[in-house]
């Protein structure tokens, strides 16, 4: 998508004006600056007319100017450094306004991910899992996060659980030297994306392993690798990595292999609550009253 932005512009460039070559020159050089500017106050950053900045996105062939708007910023989703990512969400966000935005941000996500997931792929990856002989899990840098809380749950209803450690890439292989045909990869990223998930499901597609993809876009590195893809937005402009409707769609992944597995869970849990209730892992409800 970044690339095919950049080609449009290059491609197009002898038949701009002189007001959309500065339009054209800023996109390419403050991309990350541009991707969440207004056509006005694009405009006034370059010195056009709002009107100006609106016939240019027509002219490279988009509906108006909120359409590429969005091409910038998927042309972003994974050039942004840590540094450039803080730089532009203090931009964005009043010091008096962090929690207002932060969690209103994540409602939206949550909101656009449930409408635009796929339930055919939900089930697909439900189906896939419950049916695997050994279940691999493996989440990136904040990431990991989402495949250990995903593996501690999965290793309650299924026995052949592996929860890969993916600080180095070698290693991470290693752990997956077994995988085959019966297996089921789910591989978790999102921008920045990780090369060591990418590699992973590279590795994994080789073997014929069942693999889920848990990112952000199609436009994913790891969809391509995927048989199954589920779809969850995340904030790639946040100062930390926004994970919430990920994870409310691991929860709906637990939930479902729970409800497949309804009876079996049960039992497990009941033996669970026993051995909890031996060695006083919990408090108990008389407890806790003072």
């Amino acid at each position: 998508m970044g690339n095919s932005l950049f080609n449009t512009i290059q491609s197009q460039s002898a038949g701009f004006s002189k007001g959309q070559k500065l339009i054209a020159k800023y996109i390419c050089e403050e991309y990350d600056k541009a991707a969440f500017m207004t056509a006005s106050k694009l405009g006034k950053t370059v010195g056009v007319s709002e009107s100006t900045v609106v016939r240019f996105a027509t002219e490279l062939g988009y509906d108006g100017y909120p359409a590429l708007q969005k091409a910038v910023q998927e042309m972003i989703r994974n050039r942004l450094t840590s540094v450039q990512r803080i730089d532009v969400a203090c931009s964005r966000i009043g010091d008096d306004e962090v929690l207002e935005s932060v969690l209103g941000s994540d409602v939206d996500k949550i909101r656009h991910t449930l409408s635009e997931v796929s339930k055919e792929n939900f089930d697909k990856a439900v189906e896939m899992i419950c049916s695997a002989s050994k279940i691999y899990i493996l989440g990136a840098r904040s990431a990991e996060a989402l495949a250990v809380f995903l593996g501690y749950y999965l290793k309650l209803i299924f026995k052949n659980v592996v929860v890969i450690d993916p600080s180095n890439e070698s290693d991470t292989l290693a752990q997956m030297m077994h995988v085959d045909s019966e297996a089921c990869v789910i591989g978790i990223s999102f921008p920045r994306y990780c090369n060591s998930a990418i590699a992973a499901l590279k590795f994994a597609n080789t073997k014929s392993a069942n693999i889920i993809a848990i990112t952000d876009s199609m436009s994913s590195p790891l969809v391509q690798y995927s048989e199954c893809s589920l779809i969850a937005q995340s904030d790639m402009l946040s100062i930390v990595d926004s994970l919430v409707a990920p994870m409310s769609m691991i929860n709906a992944l637990i939930v479902a292999a729970i409800k497949r597995n309804k009876n079996e869970v049960s039992e497990t849990f009941r033996r669970l609550e026993e051995i909890w209730d031996e060695y006083d892992i919990y408090q108990k409800p008389e407890e806790s009253v003072q």
